[in-house]
């Protein structure tokens, strides 16, 4: 078997399947946190719990992750919190208005949207890649975050940096032929799709539910979320 055949493998029969084991993963994932239900409110609300839920996304969205400040634990996290923020700002960029990702959600969605130039690309590419680089270092090299890694750790951080490194290469035509290149992202990308429903990496979907919780339980209490 051949690049040219083994990039048609990779963008054919391979992504469909590994799309379809994640969209499968992710609903059944997505139907056993909804059947947990929620609580019935027995308390009188001292606060609106809608304005608490929007103070939580936009705290959330917008102000911890680059006014690191605001929250005590940049005390103790300090490398943790600026890469690990830089890096999620970096792949959302990345994901959401890099110029073959746009074409991608178009072909999905039926619409799309303008891209990012491309030395804005290249550069949030970068910042992402170096991040993912300083917290591995981190966690090799801080006593307590090296006791807590576990394998699963290392395997998020790899099928995570994979699909990274080798989309700034084929972005970048470095080092590789096209197909070579390619197929290696779209083998990544479609390891990554298959673990994403099986690991900690779906948090993404779980982070709009803990928000919205969070913060109308705060808002309820007329607390800041």
């Amino acid at each position: 078997m051949n690049w040219t055949e083994i990039m048609n493998f990779s963008r054919g029969p391979l992504l469909q399947v590994s799309m379809m084991i994640f969209i499968v993963g992710m609903t059944y994932r997505l139907v056993r946190v909804i059947l947990l239900g929620w609580e019935r409110d027995r308390v009188k609300n001292k606060g609106s719990k809608l304005w608490g839920v929007i103070l939580n996304y936009l705290k959330g969205l917008l102000v911890l992750p680059f006014i690191p400040w605001v929250r005590r634990t940049f005390r103790n996290n300090e490398l943790t919190f600026i890469a690990g923020g830089l890096f999620h700002l970096s792949l959302f960029l990345i994901l959401a208005f890099g110029t073959a990702h746009v074409l991608v959600w178009k072909s999905l969605c039926g619409f799309g949207w303008k891209s990012l130039p491309t030395p804005v690309l290249a550069f949030f590419s970068s910042v992402g890649i170096i991040s993912m680089i300083v917290l591995l270092i981190n966690r090799l090299t801080h006593p307590v975050l090296k006791l807590l890694t576990k394998l699963p750790v290392w395997i998020n951080w790899l099928l995570v940096f994979l699909p990274m490194i080798t989309g700034f290469i084929m972005a970048r035509h470095l080092w590789f032929r096209y197909e070579v290149i390619f197929s290696l992202h779209l083998i990544s990308v479609s390891l990554l799709l298959i673990w994403i429903p099986l690991s900690r990496v779906s948090h993404f979907l779980f982070y709009f539910f803990s928000k919205t919780i969070h913060g109308a339980q705060a808002g309820k209490r007329a607390v800041m979320p």
